[in-house]
């Protein structure tokens, strides 16, 4: 089950589809959800089930981790990648830290971090079913090291505090969860670094720069590290957080 229909949602499905696993897509665009599941139709026909979801209404998040289960009969993985990023237009959030609101931090908690402590306390039992269960939830490298302001000036996107609290949060749960529901389920970490958006020209000079590997990441750099977790080759590890960032962090 991946949460998340945008770009990074979309890369996880694929890679569990070729790995043979049928998935089901939570968003909450039911129209994001159903295009999403249009899309993987022509990897493996009837592979994926739409699910629309609103990560901020727990109700909603326990109602949709059962629709997943009882659509395919159990579940072996579970996969968090839904949140508020620094270019979201969700007012008082990707703005100068005096102009930050406590509603759009607390918006930002509830999606990015509340919400993968809501699925993975519904899915559990299910996921110790499965034998082999993996929850991968995905952070940020602003929740391993403090961002560099400089390298929006001049732009209109932002990094808040909210974003880099819940990804430090989230990593932090991952390792609780690690413990907590071993040894029936593993539950790691991918930390990407910047994905490439269409983000302003000075951003992304200045942020290539920096990069080791002299690029952003795209979607497809990240599969790999799903792989990897997600199934048997990673069967002897939980608790880590595995780094996918052009060696960003490597400074």
């Amino acid at each position: 089950m991946a949460g998340g229909a945008g770009h990074i949602g979309l890369a996880v499905a694929e890679t569990l589809i070729e790995l043979g696993a049928n998935v089901a897509i939570l968003d909450q665009d039911k129209s994001a959800c159903e295009n999403r599941v249009a899309a993987l139709s022509h990897l493996r026909k009837d592979s994926a089930v739409s699910i629309p979801c609103d990560l901020r209404d727990e109700d909603a998040q326990r109602n949709a981790v059962k629709q997943a289960v009882d659509h395919m009969g159990g579940l072996d993985i579970l996969v968090h990648c839904a949140a508020y990023v620094g270019t979201d237009k969700l007012k008082g959030w990707a703005v100068p830290f005096e102009e930050q609101t406590v509603e759009a931090w607390d918006l930002g908690m509830r999606v990015n971090l509340t919400s993968a402590f809501i699925m993975t306390q519904e899915a559990q039992e299910a996921l110790k079913a499965s034998g082999h269960g993996s929850i991968i939830v995905f952070a940020s490298i602003h929740g391993v090291v403090a961002p560099d302001f400089t390298m929006y000036e001049g732009t209109e996107i932002g990094s808040p505090a909210g974003y880099a609290a819940s990804k430090g949060g989230l990593i932090q749960l991952m390792r609780y969860l690690s413990t907590a529901l071993a040894p029936d389920v593993r539950v790691n970490a991918i930390t990407p670094g910047g994905v490439w958006r269409d983000q302003p020209e000075p951003f992304h000079l200045r942020y290539i720069s920096r990069t080791p590997l002299r690029r952003m990441a795209v979607e497809e750099d990240l599969k790999g590290a799903v792989a990897f977790l997600s199934s048997d080759m990673s069967n002897y590890v939980t608790g880590h957080n595995l780094v996918v960032d052009g060696g960003w962090l490597a400074w």
